[in-house]
């Protein structure tokens, strides 16, 4: 996946400088805001648990987000909307062309439940049966589980650029390129090892990420828009259980493909 996102962002900037118009995308002076939904995929990474009576690593845990079914009762129900795989971002052009923006990629990450993978150092009293001969744990849920399920918040600022080159009437296509970062502040939903579970709000660790997209913009007011990203990971506090002595850290990339609508304003 990582090789294909790459090769689109190179093509879209290939194409934007070739089929570039003198007039710009967006003025200075406009600010949009948007709404919509993403899909993700996350490398493998190796998480480490620490508290009290354990120290773990875990090696190479699979994951994968949790896009909910669409319906009107997930997606546009107001009381539900952030149910789903959400982004809201809010931008202004400080130049034409040139946005910074503000906003929130809520991700979901789920662990892949019943899988093998190696592990060091020692669990809980009273777990070890659960660790193989061979180095070896298969992850079942009396053992462990662990989401980002509400969510995967990283919350980012970034810089973005844009190139217009199609305008015809009410319609123009544009290019975009970007980047930034910021920090992220997942309720991870844990449960390990017989304690209680624990859902809530952390300020878990930071990100970084890049981006490329295309936007379709109609009467200078309406655009939908969608936007591969890429992007590190690093959350070296996570929150596993009511105990503030219990953390986990992990480490890891993501691919993020947004699709979402918004409305754009010139003062």
């Amino acid at each position: 996946m990582t090789k294909r996102t790459t090769t689109f962002l190179m093509a879209l900037i290939y194409v934007s400088i070739a089929f570039s118009q003198s007039e710009p995308a967006y003025k200075k002076g406009t600010f949009f805001a948007l709404w919509g939904w993403n899909r993700d995929a996350y490398t493998n990474s190796d998480i480490h648990f620490k508290g009290n009576d354990y120290n773990f690593t875990l090696h190479k845990v699979k994951a994968s987000d949790k896009q909910n079914k669409f319906s009107y009762h997930n997606y546009l129900q107001l009381d539900r909307i952030t149910i789903p795989q959400t982004n809201l971002r809010i931008g202004y052009f400080i130049k034409d062309n040139l946005a910074i923006t503000l906003g929130v990629d809520h991700m979901k990450y789920v662990m892949n439940a019943n899988q093998t993978v190696d592990i060091d150092g020692h669990v809980k009293p009273g777990y070890e049966s659960y660790v193989n001969s061979d180095g070896t744990i298969k992850l079942v849920p009396e053992f462990l589980q662990f989401e980002h399920t509400d969510g995967l918040n990283y919350i980012n600022s970034e810089i973005e650029y844009y190139k217009n080159f199609y305008h015809n009437g009410i319609l123009k296509v544009n290019g975009l390129v970007g980047g930034g970062g910021g920090f992220l502040m997942p309720r991870s939903n844990v449960t390990m090892m017989g304690n209680e579970r624990h859902d809530a709000f952390h300020l878990a660790g930071f990100g970084l990420s890049a981006k490329g997209g295309l936007d379709v913009n109609l009467w200078n007011l309406f655009f939908l828009r969608s936007e591969v990203k890429e992007g590190y990971i690093n959350m070296p506090s996570i929150r596993t259980t009511k105990s503030s002595d219990d953390k986990a850290h992990q480490a890891f990339w993501f691919a993020e493909l947004t699709y979402t609508f918004g409305f754009n304003w010139h003062f």
